[in-house]
């Protein structure tokens, strides 16, 4: 699926907004690095002038219309300015899904555009699939200005690729790798599915892990996820030599239709503390 490094920095299309006051929700149509048309949508939440924005990266066959999606922003909306995009091959975006592998360059440019709209703070939450697209693009943008992200929170995300340990994982892999199975995809889930194998095959979630440092990482699983067992938490978090925060949330199953609204705002602090304490930390250090 890969033509090329997948770690580049990302292109909007989308005319900066510089004035804070100017900002709005609005949608819009970004570009990434390969040329993928990207719909995305913009809430700039409580305050229009504030620092911080949420970039919200859905799981495999869902899109920013989503209910799931739009409740989670909802309640990120409550904290911080948000964005909400849909990955290639998903919704009213371009391409076709490589299932995570060129995503990172989606999700690079929603983040581009977050700085564009003059956001100093942007934080990357990713589900599932988009879960192991954040951790990704964590480890390839770092010290990338307009594409880095400051924190990054991974919710039922994979450790490795090519996990068949479950029914669900079972389906999914035929639903990816079948003719018959991308048929299923596209009329039924509605996604379009790129019909090659990786090559070459992208660096890994647990991989990807130990290159985010310093950035603050939080891990997210439920204790009854269907798709990743817990050793697949445990591995990320393990990867991280004590530089990640891990969650297990007893009784939770798989991504953004297992969060509640009550886990979704306990991450929007996360974020936010992140945010204050790395303030805090710039203005000290710039004191010295």
């Amino acid at each position: 699926m890969s033509s090329g490094p997948a770690g580049q920095a990302a292109r909007s299309s989308v005319p900066p907004i510089t004035r804070r006051q100017g900002r709005v929700k609005q949608r819009a149509t970004l570009r990434t690095h390969d040329g993928v048309a990207i719909e995305a949508a913009y809430d700039p939440g409580p305050d229009p002038a504030g620092e911080l924005a949420i970039v919200v990266a859905h799981g495999f066959s869902g899109e920013l219309s989503r209910p799931h999606v739009r409740r989670v922003a909802g309640v990120f909306a409550q904290r911080a300015a948000v964005i909400t995009f849909s990955f290639r091959g998903h919704g009213g975006s371009g391409g076709r899904t490589t299932v995570g592998d060129r995503e990172v360059l989606d999700l690079a440019a929603a983040v581009e555009w977050a700085r564009a709209l003059g956001h100093a703070r942007v934080a990357t939450v990713g589900f599932s699939m988009g879960g192991s697209v954040a951790l990704r693009h964590a480890a390839l943008h770092r010290g990338r200005t307009e594409a880095r992200t400051d924190a990054v929170v991974s919710v039922s995300a994979p450790a490795r690729w090519f996990y068949r340990g479950t029914a669900p994982m079972r389906r999914l892999h035929w639903v990816v790798t079948r003719p018959a199975g991308r048929a299923v995809g596209r009329f039924g889930l509605k996604t379009r599915i790129h019909p090659h194998e990786w090559d070459p095959v992208p660096l890994s979630p647990v991989e990807s892990v130990p290159l985010i440092a310093p950035t603050p990482l939080l891990v997210v699983h439920g204790d009854r996820d269907p798709y990743f067992p817990v050793d697949h938490p445990r591995m990320l978090a393990a990867a991280a030599d004590g530089g990640a925060e891990l969650w297990l949330e007893e009784g939770m199953g798989h991504a953004e239709h297992a969060a509640s609204d009550e886990l979704v705002g306990r991450i929007a602090s996360w974020v936010t503390a992140s945010w204050t304490s790395a303030t805090a930390e710039e203005t000290s250090a710039n004191a010295d």
